[in-house]
């Protein structure tokens, strides 16, 4: 995994692109607007948003449970299945149970059984696409649903996140992969620079 191309153009959305993305997203209907507020603030992958049901929204913890999608093994070579937690605003829960009625579907086996979006991966895509263009974000490398994550990654490393917490939030086996994220530049790079001024002035 990389934040690079080969040709040295950045994979990631910066904090800016990020800022604009999720205000775009606001200006559409409720289910386009939680589908980018959830990539934009736990940083799944399009094929994990898919899976969240309402059973997996904990509305006071402030939580959303999503399933690791890439493979993991146990020690005998079998697949396992593997939960994260990640925590959540509560502006965008409250936002989330009203578009979807999220605390009402929990009160029924079968409604909170039923994914939150039943939709494809692709759709995802095309919809995150939609509201990158109109977010203004440049036609580069970066204007994907992968940057989205990226930038997820690259933000929570210059807020000071340790990697091991980003590492479980975003459902990486390896810390090394997560460490990609400390590898941050731009304005990213200098904020951590400014920190570190600071501190030695």
């Amino acid at each position: 995994m990389r934040i690079y191309d080969t040709a040295g153009n950045r994979l990631y959305l910066n904090a800016e692109e990020r800022a604009a993305f999720l205000a775009a997203a606001r200006r559409r209907p409720a289910r386009d607007r939680t589908i980018c507020e959830t990539l934009h603030y736990t940083g799944c992958r399009p094929g994990e948003l898919i899976e969240i049901l309402p059973s997996r929204i904990d509305l006071s913890a402030a939580t959303v449970t999503l399933r690791t999608l890439k493979k993991r093994s146990d020690k005998n070579g079998q697949q396992k299945i593997v939960y994260r937690v990640v925590p959540v605003p509560i502006e965008y829960l409250d936002t989330l149970n009203t578009a979807h009625g999220i605390r009402e579907a929990q009160k029924s086996k079968k409604r909170s059984a039923i994914p939150i979006w039943p939709m494809t991966r692709q759709r995802v895509w095309q919809i995150v696409k939609e509201v990158m263009v109109e977010a203004g974000i440049p036609d580069a490398p970066h204007r994907t649903v992968k940057g989205l994550r990226h930038g997820f990654g690259i933000n929570a490393a210059v807020n000071e996140v340790p990697l091991n917490m980003i590492q479980k939030w975003m459902g990486h086996a390896d810390l090394a992969t997560t460490a990609i994220y400390a590898d941050a530049v731009g304005r990213e790079e200098r904020e951590i620079a400014a920190r570190m001024w600071r501190v030695s002035a």
